[in-house]
C-alpha cells in the first residue's frame, strides 16, 4: 500500500452510486437534520425564555441540547453536501475538524448526563440541601468542567488519530470515524489511539456505573416516599434522563460490538446512524414528551401572545 501520510483529502463511503438514490439520501438526511436542529433549538429557546425553567436541572438540559445540536451538525452537513454534489471527498483539515468536534460534543454530552444524574440524586435524596449543593456557582463550574473534559477528550483523540501514517485515503464510512481511520494505518502509532479508545471506554463505563448506582439510590428513596403525587413528579424528571442515557449507551454498544471484519458497507452506515445520529435526534422528543414543564414552555413558545411575558433570561 502506498504511503499517503501527506494526502490532502480522504474519500468517504458513498451511500449509493445511483444518482436518484443519492438525491433521496440527501433529502432523508436533510429531514433528519432539520428535525434534530429544530427540536434542540426549541428546547434551548424554551429554557432561555421561560423563567419557570430557570433552574439547575433545565440549565443542564439546555447544555445537553446545545451539545446535541453541535454533534449532529459535525456530521450531517458534509454527508448531505457529498450526496447532493455527487462527490466523496473531504479535505484532510475537514476530517481533522470533524473528528475533533464530534468528540468534543460527544464527550461533553456524556459528562453533562453524568452531572444531571448527580443533580437528580441531590434533588430527591437530599432535598433540604439541594440549594446549598446545586447552587448557581456549582452549576456553572460543573457545566464548564463538562465542556473542558470534552475539549481535552477531543484533543487527545484527534492528535492520537492523525499522528499515524495513512496508507490509504478511502474511509469505509460516511464520516471520519476513528475505527475506520485506524484501519488505514501502516505504522505502529495507531496503538496509541487504540489505547486512548480503551481508556475512553473505561471512563465511560465508570460514568455509566456511577449513573446506575445513583439511580438505585434515587429509586430506593422514591419507594419510601409517602406521597404518590410527589413520587410521580420526581419520576417525571428522572425517566427522561435515564432514557437518554440508555439510548446513548446502548446504541454505542450496539455499534461497537458488531463483527469488525465481516460488516458490509451498508451495515457500517446503518450502525453509524444509530449511534451517532439517533440520540441527538430523539433526545428533544424524549424530554418534551415526558416532562410537563417542557411541554408547557413549548406550548407558550408556539403562542406568540406569551412572548412579551418571557423577557427575563436570568437563571436560578
Amino acid at each position: 500500500m502506498p504511503n499517503l501520510s501527506s494526502t490532502s483529502e480522504f474519500l468517504l463511503l458513498e451511500f449509493s452510486d445511483i444518482r436518484e438514490l443519492q438525491i433521496l439520501h440527501f433529502f432523508v438526511f436533510l429531514a433528519v437534520y432539520v428535525t434534530a436542529v429544530t427540536g434542540n433549538l426549541l428546547i434551548i429557546i424554551a429554557v432561555v425564555t421561560d423563567h419557570h425553567l430557570h433552574t439547575p436541572m433545565y440549565f443542564f438540559l439546555m447544555n445537553l441540547a446545545v451539545l446535541d445540536l453541535g454533534s449532529v451538525s459535525a456530521l450531517l452537513p458534509k454527508a448531505m453536501a457529498n450526496s447532493l454534489l455527487n462527490i466523496r471527498s473531504i479535505s484532510y483539515s475537514g476530517c481533522v475538524a470533524q473528528v475533533f468536534f464530534y468528540f468534543l460534543f460527544g464527550g461533553s454530552d456524556f459528562a453533562i448526563l453524568t452531572i444531571m444524574a448527580h443533580d437528580r440524586f441531590v434533588a430527591i435524596c437530599s432535598p433540604l440541601q439541594y440549594e446549598t449543593i446545586i447552587h448557581k456557582g456549582a452549576c456553572i463550574q460543573m457545566a464548564a468542567s463538562a465542556w473542558i473534559t470534552g475539549t481535552l477528550y477531543a484533543i487527545l483523540h484527534t492528535s492520537g488519530t492523525f499522528a499515524i501514517t495513512f496508507c490509504s485515503n478511502r474511509i469505509n464510512q460516511f464520516f471520519c470515524e476513528i475505527p475506520q481511520l485506524l484501519k488505514l494505518s501502516c505504522s505502529d502509532l495507531y496503538l496509541m489511539e487504540v489505547g486512548l479508545v480503551i481508556l475512553s471506554f473505561t471512563i465511560a463505563g465508570g460514568c455509566f456505573i456511577f449513573i446506575i448506582i445513583t439511580y438505585i439510590q434515587v429509586f430506593a428513596t422514591l419507594l419510601r416516599m409517602p406521597s404518590v403525587h410527589g413520587r410521580k413528579k420526581a419520576l417525571s424528571t428522572c425517566l427522561p434522563h435515564l432514557t437518554v442515557v440508555s439510548l446513548l449507551v446502548f446504541t454505542a454498544i450496539f455499534a461497537y460490538l458488531k463483527p469488525p471484519a465481516n460488516t458490509s458497507s451498508d451495515l457500517n452506515i446503518l450502525f453509524a446512524i444509530i449511534y451517532a445520529i439517533l440520540p441527538p435526534l430523539l433526545n428533544p422528543f424524549i424530554y418534551s414528551m415526558r416532562n410537563k414543564d417542557i411541554k408547557t414552555a413549548l406550548l407558550k413558545l408556539m403562542d406568540s401572545r406569551h412572548f412579551p411575558q418571557t423577557s427575563s433570561t436570568k437563571f436560578f
